[in-house]
């Protein structure tokens, strides 16, 4: 009964925060009007800019902010205990995240679809923009460089995976054709593309496929070309061909699942055996960091994530074609987001315990079942493991409404490998964007082509992803660090629309963004530094290296707002 009040008490809290809080902050704070051109009808181009209704923009950018994050975060979050985890995605979702993403959204929207460096510099000051596409260009070449491996080893781990995921390409671009070209109902053709899309799934149980070594290199390593050039392909077509369908038929089978996750988690919480069989609180798990402040870097997405702002600043504002759809599209898909963290909390606190397999094949249940898979902190790491810990607990609470358990591993392997490649083929658009931007304004017209910058992107994240070696997980090296950059990134977003709330609105309205700024960049900043001192004592010179340089474009970062903030304060 325990997971299900969690469940149902966190889906009626989100629900009620969109129509009071959210409402409130479209209508009162941010003033959204439907008569206040857009970017996507000013600037208008068949590729890029393109005016499209809410509910398929909300497909695609709800797949694009939440790939993998709210399924890793919250699976190793939970280490902590399940109600620090739960209090900071339901909170922070709440008052944090969303209005996060609304906020940049909206001022997105309100400077011709420009990137988060650009009205920075417009809202601060021009260094706060260099600041900006540092952390901006990061933390994307980070992305874009593992979550080809990711999605390589997702295919590694689950191969009856590989045939319905790249068979979402030609049924997505079918429904774009369908669609913008001839004018079909979106309904029927939403429907038999996920029909379609579930027969994949269906076909990919007998057709697995295991990629072997070619050329001298190993799986992953074939896996991570194939999926940079497919990424650098799909950012230079029209969005409406390939980003907007595939992402608006990745929402609708996340949404299919989740509600089998529901019912599943229903039926067998009302009469079955599930239970919450992680502790409630676990302040000192072994090997641990502090919860505090690294509870805050560890889960992001599903509570408050950096990534979020590129997204909306990025891909989404150039294809709104009404404001006041910024409230359907970022505050609710972010509390979206939120509800999916929720469901992956009770599928490793809860589901897990209902059968657990060890290598030699035995079954453990119950408490025992979870402090197995997290002993410890270095247990539950990896990829592998934060997945497994999904499926497996996905899975078993699928069983209880007569989904065969090999099966619902294939479904959630699935989506798991799509959200990963629309947040691939997003970040690589975006990167082309924000570099776009910067040229430009650098007056460097020549490296403005769409193809030359998207090239650039590809082959800068092509040698992360190699520096070490042939298997194209050189990423991995930099990725301890991606937690804090992503936080440091959220936290200028929140200060920025703080200037701007305080620019343009009258009272304490701006303490909306402020407080959550203030949050945000204490945990992080703190994450950061005790970060240093873990990575000096391991010897890992490099990345003492960059989180020394991230940790002082922090404190520039904050200096630069402060002295804005206070400034504004003079004026006004």
């Amino acid at each position: 009964m325990e997971a299900v009040a969690l469940m149902l008490f966190s889906f009626v809290g989100y629900l009620v925060a969109y129509h009071t809080y959210g409402k409130y902050l479209a209508r009162k704070v941010f003033k959204l009007k439907a008569d206040r051109k857009v970017p996507s009808q000013e600037l208008e181009d068949g590729v890029d800019f393109i005016p499209t209704r809410k509910s398929i923009i909300f497909g695609h950018h709800y797949t694009s902010i939440a790939g993998t994050g709210p399924i890793v975060g919250p699976a190793i979050g939970i280490i902590w205990g399940w109600v620090p985890a739960m209090i900071w995605i339901f909170f922070g979702s709440i008052f944090m995240g969303a209005v996060h993403d609304l906020g940049s959204l909206v001022l997105s929207l309100r400077n011709r679809g420009e990137s988060l460096s650009e009205f920075a510099a417009r809202y601060v000051n021009l260094r706060m923009r260099y600041i900006a596409f540092l952390i901006i260009f990061l933390e994307l070449l980070i992305i874009i460089a593992i979550f080809g491996v990711i999605i390589a080893m997702i295919f590694q781990l689950f191969p009856q995976s590989v045939f319905p995921v790249w068979m979402e390409i030609p049924i997505a671009i079918t429904l774009g054709w369908l669609i913008y070209k001839r004018s079909a109902n979106i309904l029927i053709s939403t429907a038999a593309a996920v029909t379609l899309m579930y027969i994949t799934v269906f076909l990919g149980h007998y057709l697995p496929f295991s990629m072997p070594a070619i050329g001298g290199l190993p799986a992953t390593g074939v896996w991570t070309i194939i999926l940079l050039i497919y990424a650098g392909v799909a950012s230079v077509i029209p969005v409406n061909r390939l980003l907007q369908p595939r992402d608006y038929i990745n929402a609708w089978q996340l949404f299919i699942a989740m509600g089998v996750l529901v019912a599943g988690i229903m039926i067998s919480g009302l009469w079955g055996d599930l239970e919450m069989v992680a502790p409630a609180l676990n302040v000192s798990p072994a090997g641990a960091p502090p919860l505090l402040p690294f509870l805050f870097i560890t889960i992001a997405c599903g509570a408050l994530s950096g990534f979020h702002a590129v997204v909306s600043s990025g891909t989404t504002s150039k294809q709104i074609a009404n404001e006041p759809d910024a409230l359907f599209i970022g505050y609710g898909s972010m509390l979206m987001e939120a509800i999916l963290a929720t469901l992956v909390v009770i599928a490793v606190g809860a589901g897990i315990g209902l059968a657990y397999e060890q290598a030699d094949g035995s079954i453990l249940t119950g408490t025992a079942a979870w402090h197995q898979h997290y002993a410890s902190w270095a247990s539950s790491q990896g990829l592998a493991s934060k997945i497994n810990a999904v499926v497996i607990g996905s899975a078993n609470m699928m069983e209880s409404i007569w989904i065969p358990k090999s099966l619902g591993i294939i479904v959630i392997g699935v989506f798991i490998a799509s959200f990963a490649g629309t947040t691939l083929d997003s970040a690589t658009r975006i990167q082309r964007y924000v570099i776009t931007e910067l040229f430009r304004d650098m007056k460097l017209k020549a490296l403005t082509n769409r193809y030359t910058t998207t090239a650039f992107v590809v082959l800068t994240a092509a040698a992360l992803a190699f520096i070490t070696g042939a298997d194209g997980k050189g990423a991995l090296t930099l990725w301890p660090l991606f937690g804090a950059v992503n936080q440091l990134l959220a936290g200028m977003a929140l200060i920025v629309i703080t200037i701007y709330l305080k620019k343009k609105r009258k009272g304490l309205t701006y303490l909306i963004t402020a407080i959550p700024a203030l949050i945000i960049l204490i945990m992080t900043i703190w994450a950061i530094f005790l970060n240093e001192f873990s990575y000096w004592e391991s010897g890992q010179g490099l990345l003492v290296f960059i989180n020394a340089l991230v940790f002082c474009l922090a404190i520039w970062m904050v200096i630069e707002g402060l002295i804005s903030v206070l400034r504004r304060t003079d004026q006004g």
